[in-house]
Order: structure tokens, then C-alpha cells, then sequence
């Protein structure tokens, strides 16, 4: 078994794009405005598309919308001559991509400022970004990979939070390669709450579970069929449990009691936002 070269660091650099609506259309994507400037360059919808990595039909289909919504059209199209047909922008077009380049830049300066004024900014930005994911997983945590281990066909992903909470994930060789993880790198692992087994101190239980943390029950909510609980593993960090009323019952679990969040290696999903 070996282990993964580790993530080098780069200097934090903000980059975002912009995007222009106009009532319920969405028609100025950056996307739109570089198949524009493709047309400019290559002449053709077809070599425009194949340019910036976009279909034939998704191509026509942008320049139609764009055509559309303008007061003027941008791009031109012709049929048969010598080369078989093209597309050229008017002026219109021409002066709009002047224009939003202007403002991209502009953009871009105030994304550089922040940067300068606020080291934090890109992780804070991050933060925010990594809330707005939307999973069926009641447990979503983000941590920074420690250690990776190749096996044979899997392999073992430690990653560990801001709060030094320890979690491994088993995961395929290929899921690792997709997704790029490397040591260093810092990822979303999602634990289903029916996938967390509660243990107590002192019970005798000898598990095969790779995750076994300690921690203390802070929460816990009865339903109709089921009970939720939730054991903080520090001050910002809880894992919720699924457990049945009559689990629940015969435990005699309360608040404050100390417990253990137990999950597989296999129940922890991991996910990236590039």
C-alpha cells in the first residue's frame, strides 16, 4: 500500500463570473459572452462551439436567445459560398463584449481587493459556498484530507475537521482519481444519520466500524417511529443518529451522557465543489 503525494498550497486567489439576467431570462453567462468572442475569432458556430467546449445545438441554441433578447442582432449567419457558411457579430455584439470584459475586470479588482484587505476571504467565501450544498444526508462535515492509503481496489481517505474530529472514508481507486484528492486538499464528507450506531462507555461492545468517536449526547427529538439524537464530538460539531423508539428506550439514553458516534468507512460519502 501507498500513500498520496501530498496537495501543494498556492497563493488564495478569488475568481468568479458574471452573469446577466434580463426579467426571468438568464442570457449574458459568461459562457454566452465567450461564444461570442469565439464567433469573432473562428468565423464559424460550429468551430465557436468546438472552441470553448459546447454542443452544436447548445451553441445555436445561445445564439437564438441572445438574437432574442437584444435590441439588434449580434451574430449574422450564412449559408453556401466557398466555405460552406459562417457567422460573424455585428457591432452590437462587438460593443457588448467590450463591455462586459470592462466589467469583468472591474470585478475582478474588487475580488483582488478583498483578498488584500482580508487573508480570510477566500475561506470564508468557501464557507459559504460548501452551506449552500444541497444532500439528503443529515451529517455534512468539511475537513482537510491527512493521510491517504492505496489498496487494492479501494482506498482509505482520512480527513480531519477544523476541531480535530478524525474521520476515514473507503472509497474506490477510481472515485479517488475523480475527484482529484489529494493529501492536503480539503473536501465535504456526508454521513446518512441510519448509517451512526450510539455506543456507551463501558458496554463491552467490540465493533469492526472504522469511525468510533467519542462525544456527548446534546440532542434528542422522539418521533413517531423513530428517535433523533445527536452526540456533539466538540463545540461545532455534531453527528445525528436515527435510532427506534425502543432503542432509545432500552438505552435509556439522556442529555449530557457520554457516547459514541460509530459509522462504517463505507457509510462516509465524500464530495467536492470543482
Amino acid at each position: 500500500m501507498t500513500s498520496k503525494p501530498a496537495f501543494s498550497p498556492v497563493r488564495p486567489e478569488l475568481t468568479s463570473s458574471i452573469t446577466l439576467r434580463s426579467q426571468d431570462q438568464n442570457w449574458g453567462t459568461q459562457r454566452r459572452l465567450a461564444l461570442l468572442e469565439a464567433i469573432g475569432t473562428e468565423g464559424s458556430i460550429t468551430a465557436a462551439a468546438k472552441k470553448i467546449g459546447l454542443s452544436y445545438k447548445a451553441a445555436w441554441d445561445a445564439i437564438d436567445t441572445m438574437n432574442n433578447l437584444a435590441d439588434s442582432p449580434l451574430v449574422l449567419r450564412t449559408t453556401g459560398g466557398k466555405r460552406g457558411g459562417g457567422a460573424s457579430l455585428t457591432p452590437r455584439a462587438q460593443e457588448l463584449i467590450t463591455w462586459y470584459n470592462a466589467i469583468r475586470h472591474e470585478h475582478q479588482r474588487f475580488l483582488d481587493l478583498l483578498t488584500r484587505l482580508d487573508p480570510n476571504t477566500p475561506k470564508n467565501l468557501e464557507l459559504l459556498q460548501h452551506m449552500m450544498v444541497q444532500t439528503s444526508a443529515r451529517n455534512r462535515l468539511m475537513g482537510t484530507i491527512s493521510h491517504i492509503v492505496t489498496g487494492a481496489v479501494n482506498d482509505e481517505i482520512t480527513l480531519q475537521t477544523a476541531e480535530g474530529v478524525t474521520i476515514v472514508a473507503t472509497i474506490t481507486q477510481a472515485s479517488t482519481l475523480k475527484l482529484n484528492l489529494v493529501i492536503g486538499r480539503r473536501i465535504l464528507a456526508f454521513i446518512k444519520a441510519p448509517s451512526v450506531i450510539i455506543g456507551l462507555p463501558g458496554c463491552g461492545m467490540t465493533l469492526s466500524a472504522r469511525n468510533q468517536l467519542p462525544g456527548t449526547i446534546a440532542h434528542i427529538a422522539q418521533g413517531a417511529v423513530q428517535a433523533e439524537v445527536g452526540i456533539d464530538l466538540g463545540v461545532s460539531t455534531r453527528i445525528t443518529a436515527l435510532l427506534s423508539l425502543e432503542s432509545l428506550r432500552v438505552m435509556k439514553l439522556t442529555l449530557g451522557q457520554p457516547a459514541y458516534a460509530i459509522f462504517k468507512s463505507s457509510s462516509v460519502l465524500l464530495g467536492t465543489l470543482d
